[in-house]
């Protein structure tokens, strides 16, 4: 690791902990040559997910994305949508695909909301699934009723 004060390229680790969430370590060290004292973080580089929408155009995930949509479905509902992200983010980045379906998104939602809140979840799926009269609000409720 090269010192940010003389450009030395060897340093000492003197103290790795994990940041809060554990998704990154935090490096104190100290530079062999100055003696400076400096900290780096180290994270995993994660794979970028393109997502491929309905139209067949093709875009960045985009994390910030996802967190809004969620956020709308659960406003005013007892639900961690941060969690619920997270899990999804995750999920994504588990399955090492480099495209993905925005639909595929769109069902671990879901998934996700079905699982913790029905309501936020009848929130999403009329949006996602784009109810276009009551017959499909009411299509959708009785799927909810059925054992998951």
């Amino acid at each position: 690791m090269k010192c940010p004060a003389c450009g030395h390229l060897k340093s000492n680790v003197l103290d790795s902990r994990p940041v809060e969430d554990g998704s990154s370590i935090r490096r104190r060290r100290e530079c062999l040559n100055c003696f400076k004292r400096f900290t780096t973080y180290e994270i995993i580089d994660s794979i970028q997910t393109i997502v491929v929408k309905k139209s067949g155009d093709k875009e960045l995930f985009d994390r910030s994305k996802l967190l809004g949509g969620i956020l709308k479905a659960c406003q005013k509902r007892p639900v961690n949508a941060e969690e619920i992200v997270n899990a999804i983010e995750s999920e994504i980045q588990n399955s090492l695909k480099s495209e993905i379906q925005s639909r595929e998104i769109g069902e671990l939602v879901m998934k996700h909301l079905r699982a913790v809140d029905e309501v936020a979840y009848v929130r999403f799926a009329s949006v996602y699934r784009e109810f276009k009269d009551v017959k499909t609000f009411l299509d959708e409720l009785n799927r909810l009723k059925e054992p998951k």
